[in-house]
């Protein structure tokens, strides 16, 4: 077989169909987000970034850079094994206290991403519960559905967000056997947001536990950050609340809390958590930094609200398909795989305006899309210029307006 030629087919496939993937060397400035360097065949230019899931700019605020420049001098670099062989250090320590305390558990732990958090614990739980049956939301992230696939234990996709659908599924199972219902509070690439109350009351109804998928709701949502369910006074009716320190608390990482024992079982039997080396002292330490300054400042979420609702009106007003949504994302709905790349081509190329577009398999087929994230940083300058270069462009090609 002539291996070289079978991925040269593979990648045209990609780009023929406009799915083929364009990383921008962009190079962030301390104090300056959303601002950025843009690298590229040797030259560099300022450009906006309008889709960075950096949601608050925590990844730039003070408090977290002089917390890890303070963890560099204190510990040095690198973790310097798994947990279990030398890797522990007091800030993996404060951090999962203050995790488990954010959402009210006995305890959490500590992942090296979101994805990985997603992955292992829905892959070791679908394992060691016997006779295990998981009800997934059709929507849910793809490290969800890896979780679950790889548990090898028996699923059911119930459609997005419908209740009814999932009661109907979990009456025809057998009483006896344990049962797992995993979702998602805001669904990151439509906006929407899933019915948590709902959910648990079908859970408790037939003796399910529940997993939610907070990553794109804390530091978002509640007076401490904790997520929608805290929002909604909900948090003690999850079993599992997973989250992420990648995104509006401005690291990397991702995390589970819930049971004393639930995290310890996940602790001991997790391959993707026992053989993985510990995060990095330093990215502890500033994402500690980050929870903490969340927990008691909404100064950072009230802004991001006020930016993310002018965007949404003047996008609105101006003719631009924003899809409908209740939460701080802004998906502007293209249809066209090849045509939403060539709008975010012209945004970089022509106006300096940085967003990547979003194909399948991310978002389902004929519903391609640029995804917007208004942070508190952005002035009202920039999203002049935002709406300005969008109106341009939708005028120039001749697309299709909103109603």
């Amino acid at each position: 077989m002539n291996y070289d030629a079978f991925f040269a087919e593979k990648l045209a496939q990609l780009c023929a169909e406009g799915r083929y993937r364009v990383f921008a060397n962009l190079e962030r400035s301390a104090g300056s987000f959303p601002k950025a360097i843009l690298r590229h065949e040797g030259e560099s230019r300022e450009v906006t970034i309008w889709c960075s899931n950096d949601y608050l700019g925590m990844g730039q605020h003070p408090s977290v850079l002089a917390a890890m420049h303070a963890s560099i001098d204190r510990v040095g670099a690198g973790a310097g094994g798994t947990r279990n062989i030398s890797g522990t250090c007091v800030y993996h320590v404060d951090l999962e206290q203050e995790l488990a305390s954010l959402h009210g558990k006995e305890a959490a732990l500590l992942f090296t991403s979101g994805y990985v958090a997603n992955e292992t614990t829905l892959s070791t739980l679908g394992k060691l519960l016997p006779d295990c049956v998981i009800f997934s939301d059709a929507l849910n992230h793809a490290s969800m559905i890896e979780g679950i696939i790889h548990s090898g234990a028996e699923k059911h996709v119930f459609r997005h967000n419908d209740v009814a659908h999932l009661r109907e599924m979990l009456s025809k199972v057998e009483p006896g056997r344990a049962k797992l219902i995993a979702f998602e509070s805001v669904y990151s690439m439509d906006g929407d947001i899933g019915p948590i109350k709902e959910i648990c009351d079908v859970a408790a109804e037939f003796g399910a536990l529940t997993y939610l998928d907070e990553v794109h709701a804390v530091g978002m949502y509640g007076p401490t950050g904790a997520g929608v369910a805290e929002q909604l006074g909900l948090a003690d009716r999850i079993d599992v609340i997973e989250g992420t320190l990648g995104k509006a608390f401005g690291l990397i990482g991702g995390y589970i809390a819930a049971s004393a024992r639930l995290i310890d079982v996940i602790r001991s039997y997790a391959p993707g958590f026992i053989f993985t080396t510990a995060m990095c002292p330093v990215v502890a330490a500033g994402a500690l930094a980050s929870v903490r300054h969340l927990r008691s400042s909404n100064a950072e979420r009230e802004g991001q609200r006020r930016v993310s609702a002018e965007t949404k009106r003047r996008l609105t007003d101006a003719g631009i398909p924003v899809m409908a949504c209740e939460s701080h994302i802004v998906p502007v709905l293209v249809g066209d795989p090849v045509l939403t790349k060539r709008i975010t081509d012209e945004l970089l190329e022509r106006h300096s305006v940085y967003v990547q577009p979003i194909n399948y398999p991310t978002v389902p087929r004929g519903t391609e899309r640029l995804r917007l994230t208004p942070s508190p940083l952005h002035t009202a300058e920039d999203l002049d210029h935002l709406v300005a270069s969008l109106v341009e462009i939708w005028g120039r090609l001749e697309l299709r307006k909103a109603a």
